[in-house]
């Protein structure tokens, strides 16, 4: 009899800590590594960014933060890994427009709602695409360039890094508030791009700015403007396309934290800290401008805001382009 009540006390003991509330679960939140899924490759400046923050959130929270690349479709691979994952701040992702946004403007069977699976922590970063020329076009800023496209419709070529890619629908962007008529022409990423914007193959290319860099400090291409709202510290002398007259034009890559939906707001709170504690410190901001990125910060709320935003802004290009994947 006290032999059975003891096993009985016992199971009670080893259940508690799984039925324990959120509220303690998250105050004794991490008390094991944290798996950070990074959706893309090693090696890029998308996952130098992760594994920097990787790195300051361990020594912030006294947990190891590990990173884990699951590259694939667009980011849908880990994007859907982070939203079947329990939600108990053990698992977060470190994601992009993709995954976070546009993917579901863009895929026909995407598994998961990137704004009902996720927990939104933080906005990290932004960074500029760049409207690059080659040498062989005759323009040599953003304006001579929608001229030379208003007298020669369709004839000019832009790069872009792939179909439904961040690049490709900026391209489509700018033609629509540029008025003009572009023939975009999809690549396997951005090396092919460099590769023939180089050979003069194509006119233009759409990509993100870091790769164009080094290239147009050489002069084997011409930066005629950068797509975020501020000039990029880059290329200081190359202006923004709002700043070339064209009022409201504004797109940006930007990286972001979110954690499965259903995580408490404590553990999230607690993230947010300490990704916003990152920007502010000097190896975020010396990660940052290695990369080419400019830190953002800020709430949960608006981050949540800022992607119900992206996804007014892009909806009617993917749609009017018919792209679906």
């Amino acid at each position: 009899m006290n032999t059975r009540v003891t096993r009985r006390a016992a199971l009670a003991l080893g259940g508690a800590g799984l039925l324990a509330p959120p509220v303690a679960r998250a105050q004794s939140w991490p008390s094991r590594p944290v798996t950070m899924i990074m959706p893309f490759s090693a090696g890029g400046g998308t996952d130098l960014l992760a594994r920097a923050l990787a790195q300051y959130l361990g020594e912030t929270l006294g947990q190891q933060v590990v990173v884990d690349n699951r590259s694939g479709a667009g980011g849908n691979i880990g994007g859907a890994a982070v939203a079947r994952a329990a939600p108990d701040g053990y698992t977060i992702l470190f994601g992009t427009p993709g995954p976070l946004a546009n993917n579901k403007l863009i895929y026909a069977n995407l598994p998961f709602d990137p704004e009902r699976a996720f927990a939104p922590v933080v906005l990290i970063a932004k960074s500029p695409l760049v409207v690059a020329a080659s040498t062989a076009l005759p323009v040599k800023d953003i304006r001579e360039m929608v001229a030379h496209a208003k007298a020669n419709p369709g004839k000019l070529t832009v790069g872009v890094p792939g179909n439904g890619t961040l690049g490709h629908i900026t391209a489509l962007l700018l033609e629509k508030e540029l008025g003009i008529s572009l023939t975009s022409v999809p690549y396997r990423g951005t090396a092919d791009v460099v590769k023939d914007i180089l050979g003069g193959q194509i006119d233009l290319a759409m990509d993100f700015l870091p790769s164009y860099v080094p290239l147009a400090k050489e002069g084997k291409i011409r930066a005629l403007a950068v797509t975020t709202a501020q000039r990029s510290s880059d290329l200081p002398d190359v202006q923004t396309v709002q700043e070339a007259g064209f009022q409201g034009f504004e797109a940006s890559a930007w990286y972001a934290l979110a954690a499965p939906a259903g995580t408490p707001a404590e553990i999230v709170g607690r993230l947010n800290a300490a990704t916003n504690a990152f920007l502010g410190s000097e190896k975020g901001k010396d990660a940052l401008a290695r990369l080419s990125m400019q830190g953002v910060g800020g709430t949960p709320a608006e981050l949540k805001e800022f992607i119900a935003a992206e996804l007014r802004k892009w909806g009617p290009v993917v749609r009017d382009a018919n792209i679906v994947m």
